[in-house]
């Protein structure tokens, strides 16, 4: 089955001949007519009734500090709610206007936004768009051919993204990173799991070229078509490097300050694009987990929330977590090969109401800004490099003991959910709600949420009360469930494998097994990453983790380093065990 993930629509030539107005036309190559504006109208989702459609406007005269696109229908559609544009009808008119986020249009600058609509008969595309009253074409990708062979291959085309197959780990190997398999197979016992795929982190702009003599993202790429034989191959990379990254987490702060998307999209971004952009890897499956802490924390730890830290208030304001998604989105979305899953945290982070709801929100923002649409997403991934276990057994979130809810157990505290599949799934849903793709799939990190070894319950808990019926039979061990740095008790999780479960691609071993999420004391160190009190064993706890004791391992490297201790307590209390 292929995904309808990008649907261009047909270009309609439509020039203003206006003259003394805002946005001067601008001169273009030879044969091609001269445009003040261009506007991609994408319907992405169509049930026969209803609709919902991606608009990306794109400025190519004078900048101007606020903008209104106008369009008309030939039919019945009716625009029922928006986002990032305030949007109105009036009779068969719409007029969509900037928020105050996103006035400003340099001269290239482009504008995004979304919106939902009813309709009965038929659904057809506007005919005409005006930006501040100028008329506008539909952009036809800035051909300048006069009569163009649509046969003719284009050699420098990376791939038709309707291309993309449902599932890219269906009928495919996954690629096993050599520095890692290395590091495991020189520990005690780690040949046993050496093989495993795990994901690439590319945690800094270094990364690309390699760290250290390292292997850059090229030499992945090129060990990865070594691997892939005459088969199909995916290969699993993490962006990772918006700035100021992880507002609420020092240890894995990166290397870009707040304010620096710029450097984000011209010197880390665009570079990675280009490599994944080369034809020689197009027969190659990539997988991007991007971002993972970000989105998150502009819903749960900014002001309002005892949780809030200033550095979450400041991403917040500035807008550069949602515009460095969007803009990795939408560069990475245009390569036929590349299969996009946002971070979408975990079921201990956002399984409340209060964050569930207003974090999807919040991924479908991300998603439709900086010209990315929500087409450019394949799915979304939770409890990457997290602990929280895969479905807990022994008791149900519908489960009491005495009259007193499973909810309103200490360990539990009014979550919806007890466990990373049933959130997986629920979240996917709301996603698909909100005009996410219909075949959006799920990815679930295993990596470390295994929970085994002697500790592991075997059943329930005794019913003498709601928080010994619980805390006797969660295989989740951690003190709290906002507990995530290098946790003593865990183990290696389910194996790597693919549609394991409903609407579930695979479970994955994204974060690399043995390598810390940070360290115990402060260590300096020339990557950005700072001291994070709740990878210290001694720490007693914040707001974020109910003032509970870290439960943290002691002599933790900086982040993303080795940890031989660690590799060690994972295989030990692996679940399943290891043979």
């Amino acid at each position: 089955m292929t995904r309808s993930r990008t649907a261009m629509l047909a270009a309609l030539a439509l020039v203003a001949g206006a003259s003394g107005t805002a946005f001067a036309a601008q001169s273009a190559n030879a044969g091609a007519a001269a445009v003040p504006c261009t506007v991609d109208y994408e319907v992405q989702n169509d049930w026969g009734s209803g609709f919902t459609a991606a608009v990306t406007v794109t400025n190519n005269g004078a900048a101007t500090s606020g903008w209104s696109l106008g369009w008309t229908y030939a039919g019945s559609q009716k625009v029922t709610n928006s986002w990032n544009a305030k949007v109105s009808q009036s009779g068969a008119a719409v007029t969509a206007a900037n928020e105050s986020y996103n006035g400003t249009l340099s001269t290239g600058g482009s504008a995004s936004f979304g919106f939902q609509g009813t309709y009965s008969g038929s659904n057809a595309i506007p005919a005409t768009f005006t930006l501040n009253g100028v008329t506008c074409n539909v952009d036809d990708g800035g051909s300048t051919d006069p009569d163009p062979d649509p046969t003719d291959p284009d050699p420098t085309d990376p791939g038709d993204p309707s291309d993309r197959v449902d599932n890219p780990y269906e009928g495919a190997k996954v690629y096993v990173n050599p520095e890692w398999s290395d590091k495991a197979a020189a520990e005690p016992g780690g040949d046993r799991i050496a093989d495993q795929p795990t994901g690439v982190w590319l945690d800094r702009t270094a990364a690309i070229e390699g760290v250290n003599g390292g292997m850059g993202l090229r030499d992945h790429l090129d060990e990865a078509l070594t691997q892939k034989g005459s088969g199909e191959l995916a290969v699993q990379l993490v962006i990772y490097n918006l700035p100021g990254r992880d507002c609420a987490a020092l240890a894995s702060n990166g290397e870009l300050g707040p304010t620096e998307i710029g450097r984000y999209k011209t010197e880390y971004i665009d570079p990675i694009a280009a490599i994944l952009a080369d034809p020689k890897y197009a027969d190659l499956r990539i997988v991007t987990t991007v971002e993972i802490d970000s989105l998150p924390n502009l819903v749960t730890n900014v002001s309002g929330r005892p949780t809030a830290t200033p550095n979450c208030d400041v991403m917040k304001a500035n807008g550069n977590y949602q515009k460095g998604v969007g803009y990795a989105l939408n560069k990475l979305g245009d390569i036929g090969n590349v299969y996009n899953y946002v971070d979408a945290g975990h079921h201990g982070w956002l399984g409340w109401d209060s964050n569930f709801g207003p974090s999807a929100d919040m991924f479908k923002t991300a998603a439709t800004t900086e010209g990315a649409t929500v087409g450019d997403v394949h799915g979304f991934i939770v409890n990457t490099a997290n602990y929280s276990a895969l479905k807990e057994e022994n008791f149900k979130i519908t489960d009491s003991v005495n009259g007193t809810p499973v909810r309103q157990s200490d360990w539990v505290d009014w979550n919806q959910y007890t466990d990373e599949l049933s959130y997986a799934q629920a979240m996917r849903d709301k996603l698909v709600s909100l005009g996410f793709d219909q075949d959006l799939g799920m990815l679930i990190d295993t990596s470390r949420n295994g929970w085994g070894g002697a500790d592991r319950p075997t059943g329930p808990g005794a019913r003498t009360d709601v928080n010994t019926y619980v805390d006797g039979g969660r295989y989740d061990r951690r003190i709290h469930l906002g507990n995530w740095c290098n946790q003593s008790g865990a183990g290696l999780g389910e194996r790597p494998q693919v549609s394991p479960a409903a609407g579930i691609d695979a479970y994955v071993w994204i974060k690399p097994p043995g390598e810390s999420d940070g360290a115990s004391e402060e260590i300096p160190n020339d990557e950005g990453k700072g001291f994070d009190r709740m990878c210290d064993p001694t720490y007693e706890g914040n707001a974020r983790n109910g003032n509970s004791p870290s439960g943290a391992l002691g002599d933790a490297p900086v982040s993303g380093h080795w940890f031989s201790a660690q590799f060690q307590e994972l295989m030990k209390n692996a679940y399943p065990p290891l043979s």
